[in-house]
């Protein structure tokens, strides 16, 4: 084989119109993002303006060197533009929720019914009635009104996706239903279209074709999720044993959605739906590094996706609107596409039972064209279906309908919210957003004795979000009897077992696997050693080299009660520290998930003004800043405790009682005075009585090496005989995340 090299003035044309395309397009998309509109109207209106329509008419020497007639010129900016749209695909099928599809499944199959066949029906009356010059000049009027059909059906997945994303829209319930409603759209239109092209070609339908088209995309999509979610999981597993890092997971990524958006150009459906399958399965996979989305979504959003929708738009000569036939059937072709799409969809969502406003929203998501409607209707001119005239009028749809949507879109969600089960999942779904340590990321339960370990499990299986995945990694001697009990405790989420690696030491096993990707790491503190001992060696080294936050259990009187039935009173000390944020998180979550009663106490120093030392009040509505709170040791009255709390603590246990309410806690605040923190908490635990209590600390050495978890922590360990988790911050970790 031999590779031709690329000419030198080719491809200096090449980076010229690289650079013009995409700085016009972000221009003029960032323009279009401060008046209100989607930034792809102007990156589309970027190519309309350096096409025929300006550049053309006005510098048409200029717009001949910058874009030549020359194909193999053209395709090598339209394939750095396909590279984009195959991201920009991939990044909404990350985004994409199949249980939440799933849930929504006959109300996808009815708007997916209506938005194509009563567009499509539309379109095909709207054919037969057009004037004779937009019927292509070899082309039989059925075929164009077919195609014209067509072309009204399809919604444009890519500008679909981007418009939701731009407005945060994606993980509301419509918002997913457009997207699955959309990917049907897109996979029936073109493989109608196969069948018109084959017809304006031949005269007739070549129905092995089609049906070696539909057999081969129902084939893909089941090996997709089956053969290829091993092949992708077993990539990403040997990227994070290797600890390849971001960079091998990223190219891992884009190989698999080239490779998948191939297979499906080669069925002939479009690349942009094999991508789109890709990201789906990709987001599912158990090893996914969770900063590949980022990469990929800034190198896609600042470069590519803008290139390709230019592009799109450099097909575009408005020229043509100068004849008034022209633009009135344009815009009957706009009308009549959008009424359809908008109807179609409507219908469809309340023949499923949906609300008015919902939708709305999907009528109005689901019209937007964009560029793949370009693109069809570049189709339909190479064919010969379509004139100049009436790919005009296709084009001009095509801006029309994606510059309407946002407007409408937004419109409906700023005074429509959802129901208030999608409203409780968005919030859930933001405050996880926002928390440093409980996320949707899988955690790791080490297991030597089970004793220690069904207490951490279940911890974590209650604060964790439900779903995320988790392992029990047996380590040393610890075969199937000691890992089944911790993973029996395990019932909101998928459970793997695993055994070490022989010849391994305990430690080094559990540091093999951490490399798989996890969030947190969750032991008993005496996993391991007789109960007489502080902490475990195996413990002490996990703490002494983890890389990740470790959840350290020591179990007191009923521990396996509580392993088996959960907690029924969780104290959490709060301060306002990174380490304390993280224990937070864990212990509020607990509470929520378990049904728990919840305790948050801060102490704060001793009053100035004769508050005893050690005296309690619940703040409640103090802590929200609104006064004080009853004395419940009787010593001072409500006033004058108020007075003499310190403004401080009044904030912390503020933003820490905000925080456990975001996680479906019910909290009862007090807030202690005393110089001594750990005596006041270990006072605390003898009044309260709680049967959980979670700690924070940042990593330290000790004296002697060994990992220290401050005074504080260990006074409280070693003085109270409840259950006490620790969460145990690494500095490493926590500059990671900008918190050290």
């Amino acid at each position: 084989m031999q590779v031709v090299p690329i000419e030198e003035h080719a491809l200096l044309v090449f980076f010229v119109q690289f650079v013009v395309l995409l700085a016009l397009a972000r221009a003029l998309g960032a323009l279009m993002v401060r008046v209100g509109q989607p930034s792809v109207v102007g990156e589309i209106a970027a190519g309309v303006l350096l096409g025929p329509t300006l550049l053309g008419s006005v510098w048409p020497e200029g717009a001949q060197w910058l874009f030549p007639a020359d194909p193999a010129q053209s395709a090598m900016l339209q394939v750095v533009g396909w590279v984009g749209v195959l991201l920009l695909l991939l990044l909404t099928g990350f985004e994409t929720d199949l249980g939440l599809v799933r849930q929504l499944g006959r109300a996808a199959a009815a708007v997916t019914a209506g938005s194509i066949l009563v567009p499509f029906a539309f379109g095909l009356g709207t054919g037969y009635l057009v004037p004779d010059g937009f019927v292509g000049e070899d082309a039989q009027r059925t075929v164009f009104a077919l195609f014209l059909a067509t072309a009204l059906s399809i919604s444009s997945l890519p500008v679909i996706a981007r418009i939701l994303s731009e407005l945060g829209l994606t993980r509301r319930n419509f918002g997913q239903l457009t997207i699955a409603a959309g990917m049907a759209n897109d996979l029936i239109g073109w493989l109608l279209l196969g069948a018109i092209a084959s017809l304006a070609r031949t005269g007739s339908v070549e129905v092995d074709r089609l049906l070696l088209t539909v057999g081969g995309m129902a084939a893909f999509i089941g090996i997709a999720f089956t053969l290829g979610q091993r092949a992708v999981d077993a990539a990403l597993r040997a990227v994070r044993r290797r600890e390849g890092g971001v960079s091998a997971a990223v190219t891992v990524v884009v190989v698999a959605t080239l490779t998948a958006g191939a297979v499906t150009q080669a069925l002939g459906v479009e690349a942009v739906l094999g991508a789109f399958v890709a990201g789906v399965v990709i987001s599912r996979s158990r090893y996914q590094d969770t900063r590949v989305a980022g990469v990929l979504e800034h190198v896609t959003g600042a470069v590519f996706a803008p290139l390709f929708f230019a592009v799109a738009g450099l097909r575009v000569d408005l020229g043509l609107l100068t004849d008034p036939v022209v633009v009135l059937w344009a815009l009957v072709v706009v009308l009549v596409a959008s009424a359809g799409k908008f109807l179609g969809a409507y219908a469809g969502g309340r023949i499923a039972g949906l609300g008015r406003a919902e939708c709305f929203a999907l009528g109005a998501g689901l019209n937007a064209r964009g560029a793949l409607e370009i693109v069809i209707a570049t189709v339909g001119l190479s064919l010969g279906i379509l004139t100049a005239s009436s790919y005009t009028a296709v084009v001009i749809m095509a801006i029309a309908t994606s510059m309407a949507a946002p407007p409408l879109l937004r419109a409906v969600a700023r005074r429509w919210q959802g129901t208030e089960e999608e409203q409780r999942r968005l919030e859930e779904e933001e405050t996880l957003r926002g928390n440093l340590l409980v996320r949707p990321e899988p955690v790791l339960v080490p297991v030597e004795r089970p004793a220690e370990s069904l207490l951490a499990a279940k911890v974590l299986d209650l604060a964790w979000p439900a779903g995320t995945p988790a392992t029990v990694l047996g380590v040393g001697t610890a075969g199937e009897p000691a890992t089944r009990p911790i993973a029996e405790v395990f019932t909101r989420r998928r459970v793997e077992v695993v055994s070490a690696v022989g010849g391994l030491t305990p430690a080094d096993a559990v540091h093999r696997q951490v490399r798989l990707g996890y969030g947190a790491v969750g032991i008993g503190a005496h996993e391991g050693v007789d109960e007489g001992a502080f902490m475990s060696a195996l413990t002490d080294e996990l703490l002494d080299r983890s890389d990740l936050p470790v959840l350290v259990v020591r179990s007191g009187q009923f521990a396996r009660l509580g392993a088996m039935t959960g907690f029924s009173r969780v104290l959490v000390p709060v301060v306002g520290t990174v380490p304390n944020r993280l224990a937070q998180e864990v212990g509020f979550s607990a509470a929520a998930h378990g049904g728990a009663e919840l305790v948050i106490a801060h102490v704060a120093p001793p009053a100035a003004d004769g508050a005893p030392l050690g005296s309690a009040a619940p703040v409640g509505a103090a802590a929200a800043g609104s006064g004080g709170g009853a004395d419940r040791s009787g010593a001072e009255g409500p006033a004058r405790l108020a007075r003499s709390y310190d403004g401080l603590g009044h904030q912390v246990l503020a933003r820490a009682r905000d925080l456990a309410v975001r996680l479906g806690a019910d909290p009862q605040v007090v807030l202690l005075h005393g110089s001594n923190p750990a005596a006041e908490i270990i006072r605390l635990v003898e009044e309260e009585q709680p049967d959980l209590v979670v700690l924070g600390t940042d990593l330290r050495a000790g004296g002697s090496g060994e990992p220290f978890l401050g005074y504080a922590v260990e006074q409280v360990l070693q003085a109270v005989d409840v259950n006490v988790a620790v969460v145990a911050a690494p500095h490493a970790w926590l500059s990671r995340h900008g918190a050290a």
